[in-house]
């Protein structure tokens, strides 16, 4: 059976790709990775992972090899892939313009983004946690699908499930580390208890890629750490305690 999966209006209109944002259902993993995680590199049992991933392949209509993730290191480095690659390598995004490869990201709330050139058959995912957000992630892989024949103006991108504004609390240190690098940036912070502020990922993402000249763009308004049933969130797990967290993938690829 195909895991459930989530879709993007936006990046639903783009003719001839197809993406799937996974929730954490449909798989086989037990206890906090329950059930279909699909992170090497957490402390899952290999072989569940490698059937998730399997299940997700099939589901994004792939083979299990052409199911591209990256070593995520929350770097501001995008490859480009034209066949699979034999190791993973460190990385938060990858690009492709070679049908039937899926570009993957992995997340637990950081933002995975999804991005299309249906014109130029350029196909793009990356990683975005507050660290890669801030140091350049979203303008990287934009400028690695634009050597790869996109325009700017012509990709249209999509921020998958994350944590969201209300869940996400921060010290007062993080505004200002994003308002000495990015004046402005202050809007993305709300005021919470004493000392700690509410910070906007989704909103600051979506930002990076209007500046990065994206003119179409959305997030599709899931929030990780708040809905447990459906998605894996590092916080929620560091909040009770647990030793390890599943990974969600979101995955884009071109149709032959």
């Amino acid at each position: 059976m195909s895991p459930p999966v989530l879709h993007s209006p936006l990046l639903s209109q783009v003719a001839g790709v197809r993406h799937a944002f996974f929730t954490r259902q449909g798989g086989v993993s037990k206890g906090v990775y329950e059930s279909l995680n699909v992170g090497a590199g957490s402390k899952d049992d290999p072989e569940a992972v490698k059937e998730n991933r399997a299940r997700a392949a099939v589901a994004m209509g792939v083979a299990p090899d052409h199911l591209l993730t990256c070593h995520q290191v929350h770097s501001t480095i995008a490859v480009t892939a034209l066949e699979p690659w034999p190791a993973r390598p460190e990385a938060d995004g990858v690009v492709t313009t070679t049908p039937d490869l899926a570009c993957s990201a992995l997340a637990a709330d950081c933002a995975p983004i999804l991005l299309a050139d249906g014109e130029a058959r350029v196909v793009g995912a990356a990683h975005a946690g507050w660290k890669g957000a801030l140091g350049g992630m979203v303008e990287a892989v934009v400028a690695a699908m634009e050597a790869q024949g996109a325009r700017r103006e012509r990709i249209v991108a999509a921020v998958g499930p994350c944590i969201a504004q209300a869940s996400y609390e921060v010290g007062e240190e993080y505004r200002d580390r994003f308002t000495d690098a990015l004046p402005g940036s202050a809007r993305f912070f709300i005021p919470s208890r004493p000392g700690k502020l509410h910070f906007d990922l989704p909103g600051f993402v979506l930002s990076r890629l209007t500046e990065s000249g994206v003119s179409q763009a959305e997030w599709i308004g899931r929030d990780t750490c708040a809905e447990e049933a459906l998605f894996f969130s590092n916080r929620r797990g560091v909040l009770r305690g647990e030793p390890d967290y599943g990974r969600l993938l979101s995955a884009i690829a071109l149709s032959a």
